[in-house]
C-alpha cells in the first residue's frame, strides 16, 4: 500500500466509536494511539509533529478542500452546461415561476393586495402568552416576488436575444426543415412516385403537419 493510502487507512482508525478524532500517531513506550486530539485538518496532534510547518500547511490545504466540499454539496456540485443551454433553461425556469405567481396574485382578493399582516408577535406578559398580530398598508409579499420574476425573465430574455439565441433556432429549424424535405423528396423519387400527384402531396402534407406538431 502507498504511503498516502496508508496515512487514509490511518485516518479513518482515527476515529472513536463516537466520532471523535484521534492523533494516529503511537506511544513509543506502549505502543498504543495516542489520545490527543489533532490539529484541524491533521492526523496528528502537536506533540507528534502537528507543530512542523510542513504538517501544519498540509493540514490547512487539507481543511480548505473539505471546506470547499461541504460548500459544493451544499449549493449543488458542477454540471457541464452550455451557455446557450443555461440560458435557455434560466428563462423556462422563470417563466414558470412568473407563470405560478401570477396564479397565486389572481386567488387573492382585491383588499390583500395592499393591506394584510405585516408583523406577528408573541411575548409573555402578567395573563400569560400575549399575541400581537400588525396590519398595515403595504404590497402583498407575492406581489413583490412576482415583480422581481417578471424583471429577471425580462433579464435573461434579453440576454438570450443578445447571445442570439433564437436567430440560431430559426436557422436550426429550417436546416432541419431542409434535411427532412430532401430525405423525403429523395424516398418518394425511388419509390417511382409523381412528386406532382395531389394525392402524393396530400399525403405529405399530412405527415409533415403530424411532425410539426399539428402546425401547416
Amino acid at each position: 500500500m502507498s504511503p498516502r493510502g496508508r496515512h487514509r487507512m490511518e485516518g479513518l482508525a482515527a476515529l472513536e466509536p463516537h466520532g471523535r478524532r484521534r492523533c494516529v500517531a503511537r506511544s513509543k513506550q506502549s505502543g498504543e494511539q495516542c489520545k490527543r486530539a489533532p490539529i484541524v485538518g491533521g492526523m496528528v496532534c502537536s506533540m507528534h509533529g502537528g507543530k512542523a510547518p510542513r504538517v501544519r500547511a498540509e493540514a490547512e490545504r487539507r481543511e480548505r478542500q473539505a471546506t470547499l466540499h461541504a460548500a459544493a454539496v451544499t449549493y449543488g456540485l458542477p454540471v457541464e452546461v452550455s451557455p446557450t443551454q443555461a440560458l435557455v433553461d434560466e428563462i423556462q425556469w422563470t417563466a414558470g415561476h412568473v407563470a405560478w405567481l401570477r396564479e397565486r396574485i389572481q386567488e387573492l382578493k382585491q383588499q390583500e393586495l395592499t393591506w394584510g399582516r405585516t408583523e406577528y408577535r408573541e411575548g409573555a406578559g402578567e395573563k400569560g402568552q400575549e399575541w400581537k398580530s400588525v396590519e398595515r398598508a403595504g404590497a402583498n409579499v407575492l406581489l413583490d416576488l412576482y415583480e422581481r420574476e417578471r424583471k429577471h425573465l425580462v433579464a435573461v430574455m434579453t440576454a438570450a436575444l443578445s447571445a442570439g439565441i433564437e436567430e440560431r433556432r430559426v436557422r436550426l429549424a429550417q436546416e432541419q426543415g431542409r434535411l427532412v424535405a430532401d430525405a423525403l423528396r429523395g424516398a418518394l423519387t425511388d419509390l417511382g412516385h409523381d412528386l406532382t400527384d395531389p394525392g402524393v402531396l396530400r399525403i405529405v402534407s399530412t405527415r409533415l403537419r403530424a411532425l410539426a406538431g399539428g402546425d401547416a
